[in-house]
């Protein structure tokens, strides 16, 4: 375990001074003891590990670098609060940490605590310093050094290297009242002490001031496990709605990877129309026949029942990447459902081997049967190939541990899942279907004419 706390000195570390970072990494899984999972650790992690003033949030260290600086919240949902005062947004936030605490699936809620730091005052008397012939800089510089200290120097010891640090003994800044006896000498050489010239105090301020969109913002943390999040965002907003009323000037929103979700949603809503619609097109200009459009399209229900079923027992959520799984799914079962339709579609055009132009009209529905079947047979190879191939090369990921598998695994599911069905939609509906439609000899003598076009 590798622990740190604080946040480095740059400009682009959203980090506050009291954030406390400990990054765990497993032993190999085989060493692991038999039956534990990574829920379980959490979960004697989090009855163990409670610390007074402390909120524990376990989440990837990658993964929160990212959504630190993207959202500026590490945990996988927030809540963004912005008003005109620290203090009354810290209070909004307990209020609200209180109500949202005992939800299902929560499993920390912690409200930042934007105006709870302690701090120590210097507060120069001007008057007071300018009879000594001491400057504001000088004042603050002798009280930083002597408080805080300096670096002077560094030893360098093999290739590690020490600053070396300067400032006042512990027993000459342990309390306020040394504090104030700090020895000064002014430039005439008279001997002071820093309450001579300054009041030196202890107040309340906030550890980082944050603001969004120009106003001052605190933020509250959740943690939760176990639910969807757009379903616990609903539900804690009706929570919200019903017990608790903002201040007339103080607003919230949803933060997070929610903002992600939200955002994916938006596009998925314009994105996946558009596939669907270019599918339709290409297949149309394929075929040529509404007929076929409709049955080649009518296996992606069927597709999303088998990912969707696979998702349920895996107890993923519904989220960016299964978006994307779907999608993927799309394209394969709509590609298995025209190689079916091609060679059915082969067999009904009933093109004789002597090469008549046509054969005679089918007379009896067992010979419709067995031209069906004769289509359908030439299929069942290269539909049975196509599925193992993506078995094959899913599974893998749908199974794998460790770095990358939350995403793979939720890419891979639907897929896994969804293809069995389609190919049960493929071989075994399609036919019947053709055999239901071409039944009436118009829309065969349809078919073949527009073939022969």
């Amino acid at each position: 375990m590798f622990g740190k706390i604080g946040r480095a000195e740059s400009a682009t570390d959203p980090a506050p001074l009291n954030m406390i970072e400990t990054v765990i990494q497993f032993k190999p899984r085989d060493q692991w003891r038999e039956g534990i999972t990574q829920t379980d650790i959490r979960r004697q992690l989090d009855e163990r590990l409670q610390l007074p003033g402390v909120s524990n949030s376990w989440v990837m260290p990658i993964r929160t670098r990212i959504d630190m600086l993207a959202t500026g919240i590490k945990t996988p949902l927030g809540i963004l609060l912005t008003g005109a005062n620290l203090d009354r947004l810290e209070s909004i936030g307990l209020e609200i940490e209180k109500l949202l605490s005992p939800l299902d699936g929560v499993v920390s809620v912690y409200a930042e605590r934007v105006a709870a730091s302690r701090y120590i005052r210097v507060d120069i008397d001007r008057l007071k310093a300018a009879r000594y012939g001491l400057s504001i800089a000088s004042i603050h510089d002798i009280a930083a050094v002597a408080i805080g200290g300096e670096d002077v120097t560094q030893t360098v010891e093999a290739l590690e290297r020490y600053p070396v640090n300067l400032r006042y003994p512990r027993s000459a800044r342990d309390s306020l009242q040394n504090l104030r006896n700090l020895p000064m000498l002014t430039p005439t050489g008279q001997s002071i002490t820093l309450a001579d010239v300054a009041r030196v105090y202890v107040e309340n301020g906030p550890s980082s001031i944050r603001t969004e969109n120009t106003r001052p913002s605190a933020r509250i943390l959740i943690d939760i496990e176990g639910r969807d999040l757009t379903d616990f965002v609903a539900e804690a907003n009706g929570v919200l709605e019903d017990r608790y009323q903002l201040p007339v000037g103080y607003s919230f929103e949803w933060s997070g990877q929610y903002q992600y979700l939200e955002r994916a949603k938006a596009r998925l809503k314009i994105i996946v129309p558009m596939t669907l619609l270019a599918i339709a097109a290409l297949l149309f200009l394929t075929f040529r026949r509404s007929f076929d459009v409709v049955v080649a399209l009518s296996i992606i229900p069927f597709a999303l029942c088998g990912g969707i079923w696979l998702l349920w027992w895996q107890g993923f959520s519904l989220s960016v990447v299964v978006g994307v799984g779907f999608i993927a799914l799309a394209g394969v079962t709509v590609g298995n459902g025209v190689m079916m339709m091609v060679y059915l579609n082969h067999a009904l055009n009933a093109e004789s081997e002597e090469g008549d132009d046509e054969r005679q009209a089918i007379e009896h529905p067992l010979e419709l049967r067995s031209l069906i079947l004769e289509g359908a047979l030439q299929r069942i190879r290269p539909v049975i190939m196509t599925v193992t191939t993506v078995l094959f090369g899913l599974m893998p990921a749908l199974l794998m541990e460790g770095t990358g598998s939350e995403v793979m695994q939720r890419i891979a599911a639907p897929m896994v899942g969804g293809i069995f069905s389609s190919m049960l939609m493929t071989l075994v509906l399609i036919p019947v279907i053709y055999g239901w439609w071409y039944r009436d000899t118009s829309r065969l003598s349809e078919l073949r004419s527009s073939s022969k076009e």
